[in-house]
């Protein structure tokens, strides 16, 4: 069993929380020894929210090192440029096409940075850069609080585990009245993420 590091970066209300759980429940489902490590910050006012998610024969720590992460999944466009420390040149960052304008930038004191200006930030630090629609996509299913659900589909192209697996974790995590419209979300992520 290879060693599989994941970061997930987004902003508070986004299901960061909920898509960590998943992607552990679906490593434990493929055998793995799994470890999660989870930072809130201000979450409930829309504040970054940081989860480390490890996949391995045996992990110890539950944190993922710097120029360690497999992949980076960026719930919001700006958060996941802020992690550029945990790539390397293996790296894959899955991006939502999604912001959520700090503080400074609404009072109009700095600028939000361009899509281009974010991808080529993520690709100095190394790695692939692939961008999702996953807040349009989420919304389409049902509710755009699914997009970590949709970039769990477009990465489950990546890692592996059947379709069964993850929709059966997603299933037993979400309550009984959301299970399909995340399964959905989760299908429409696995489509566009191939």
């Amino acid at each position: 069993m290879k060693k599989i590091d994941y970061l997930l970066a987004g902003v508070g209300g986004q299901g960061t929380i909920l898509a960590s759980r998943i992607l552990a429940g679906v490593g434990l489902e493929m055998g793995y020894d799994v470890k999660t490590a989870e930072v809130h910050g201000m979450a409930q006012r829309g504040g970054s929210v940081e989860s480390h998610v490890r996949w391995g024969e045996k992990v110890y720590s539950p944190l993922v090192e710097h120029g360690r992460a497999d992949y980076l999944i960026g719930f919001e466009m700006l958060e996941a440029a802020r992690w550029l420390a945990y790539l390397n040149k293996n790296s894959v960052t899955l991006i939502n096409r999604f912001s959520v304008p700090p503080p400074l930038v609404t009072l109009g004191k700095a600028k939000y940075p361009s899509e281009k200006d974010i991808e080529n930030l993520l690709l100095s630090a190394g790695g692939k850069v692939k961008w999702l629609n996953a807040t349009e996509m989420a919304e389409e299913a049902g509710n755009q609080a699914m997009a970590g659900v949709v970039l769990l589909g477009a990465l489950s192209n990546l890692v592996g585990g059947g379709r069964e697996i993850w929709l059966g974790v997603i299933k037993g995590l979400v309550p009984a009245r959301f299970a399909e419209m995340n399964q959905k979300a989760f299908l429409a992520g696995a489509g566009a993420g191939r």
